[in-house]
């Protein structure tokens, strides 16, 4: 997702690998040495605006993490994403060494672990930040899993909220937007299936899934006010790990204009 780009979002599907070889990362360094090191750090010591970017490599893990300026702008949300930053780091390390170590123990070899978050801006408001991840990891099975998270900041408040926070209810939520979304999936389902989906399917890869169940972003088409709400959906929630993800972006309509609490009204606006 780029700034001011609703819902671009770059999708690198990791193919499946045979048992004990290693699905690749999304973008993870293939180079491994005795002991971790820096690859590339566009800010080691990211200042407030500047974009951070870390990649490192040993021979028993990848990682990497990066978030955009405009995240980097606001102190506090860059605190956080720092010290996700380094909880995502400290994870990976530590179960890529017990996992060395079971390895070692059970005779069998060691593939290395790899975890990667990439940030990027949904949409950049006057009063807020809207931003999607893309996460990606690997831990020594049959292949790797990814898939995404969202995160919104209210720069009034200078905290996060919950997207579903911002509306009076979950269920009133996927109500709103249940119809055009099942719509939509399904659409997108056909496409990659070469086959319709058939509405009596009690199949559970041909039903409709909750909106509000998976990755909610908001997005804006006139740089002032949310408009577009996207779902991010990833590997297994709405069909076949080969499938791969899905993406639905639907537009706020009054159905959902309804759903949004009486506070949060001024920052939505029906998608002309």
């Amino acid at each position: 997702m780029r700034a001011l780009a609703p819902f671009a979002l770059l999708l690198l599907t990791v193919a499946c690998k045979p048992a004990g070889g290693p699905a690749p990362a999304p973008s993870a360094s293939a180079a491994a040495s005795a002991a971790p090191v820096a690859v590339a750090s566009a800010a080691a010591s990211a200042s407030a605006g500047t974009a951070r970017v870390v990649s490192e490599s040993s021979a028993s893990y990848t990682f990497a993490y990066a978030y955009p300026a405009p995240a980097a702008a606001i102190p506090a949300l860059k605190s956080w994403l720092d010290a996700d930053l380094a909880k995502a780091r400290k994870e990976v390390a530590s179960e890529a060494q017990e996992g060395k170590k079971d390895a070692a123990e059970a005779g069998y070899p060691f593939n290395p672990h790899s975890s990667e978050t990439k940030w990027q801006v949904v949409t950049d408001l006057p009063g807020w930040l809207s931003l999607s991840a893309l996460t990606s990891g690997y831990s020594g099975g049959a292949h790797g899993n990814y898939g995404f998270v969202a995160l919104l900041w209210d720069k009034g408040a200078n905290q996060q909220r919950e997207v579903t926070s911002l509306f009076t209810a979950k269920a009133a939520l996927a109500q709103a937007l249940k119809g055009p979304f099942c719509a939509e999936l399904n659409r997108q389902r056909a496409k990659k299936r070469g086959a319709p989906i058939d509405p009596a399917s009690t199949d559970e890869f041909d039903k409709c899934i909750d909106p509000t169940g998976s990755t909610l972003i908001l997005g804006s088409s006139d740089h002032q006010h949310f408009d577009r709400i996207g779902v991010l959906i990833g590997p297994y929630e709405a069909g076949s790990y080969a499938e791969g993800s899905y993406e639905v972006t639907l537009p706020v309509t009054p159905a959902v204009l309804a759903t949004v609490k009486p506070q949060f009204k001024a920052a939505f606006a029906l998608k002309r």
